[in-house]
């Protein structure tokens, strides 16, 4: 018979595994400007940022087949809600909160691995202080930001690389929005062993646009 202790010391083990897998992930940032939001990382292979629907995007770290996973049921759902309702009543706290559920059966599920992952959800909207994003955690909790955003091997968001983010102005351009990810990025790795040093540039700005098609770039 599983006692509360049993179960409140499995649930402990599943984390501890899940944070140690999720260590070595190379970091997602996210902030917000005038032209729009700008999500800066580096892979080692396949893409990791992705447009979900109109003005909704998606990035995590963790195991690529749990990402891919929750990035596949993210896509369908927020299609269905378009269908079903409109384009206007998909939104990325809709499509996180739809999502946060099965995450967390997963983990509390002894029977079953968990999801190793720690998702990014962005949605630019009319102006920067009006766009969201949400932190998907391994765990099904989430939480809202506004102006910047990142997911890290780490649940806690390193204090340092939290105020580099907030310095970066929403009127800076993008080329040197772009840079200054790439610097805050990389002091975000610095005290990263065995990370693999031949990871990819990868940005994806998600411009705050009226052309649906012009709307993302792959930078």
């Amino acid at each position: 018979m599983l006692t509360p202790f049993d179960w409140q010391e499995g649930i402990g083990n599943r984390a501890q595994y899940i944070e140690g897998k999720l260590k070595q992930g190379a970091p997602v940032l996210a902030v917000s400007l005038d032209s729009g939001i700008l999500i800066y990382s580096r892979r080692r292979q396949s893409r990791k940022i992705f447009e979900i629907y109109d003005r909704l995007a998606f990035s995590a770290i963790g195991q690529h087949s749990d990402i891919e996973a929750l990035r596949n049921a993210a896509v369908e759902f927020a299609h269905q809600e378009g269908f079903n309702r409109s384009e206007e009543d998909v939104t990325i706290q809709r499509v996180v909160t739809a999502l946060s559920q099965p995450v967390k059966s997963a983990f509390g599920d002894f029977a079953a691995a968990p999801l190793v992952v720690r998702c990014l959800f962005a949605e630019v909207n009319a102006a920067p202080e009006e766009d969201a994003f949400y932190v998907l955690d391994y765990d099904g909790d989430y939480i809202l930001h506004h102006g910047f955003a990142l997911v890290t091997g780490s649940s806690e968001m390193p204090m340092e690389i939290v105020a580099q983010l907030e310095s970066i102005k929403p009127n800076v351009q993008i080329p040197a929005a772009r840079k200054t990810l790439a610097a805050i990025w990389e002091s975000a790795v610095a005290e990263m062993e065995d990370l693999d040093p031949n990871l990819v540039e990868e940005c994806l700005s998600i411009e705050r646009s009226d052309e649906r098609e012009d709307r993302f770039r792959l930078i």
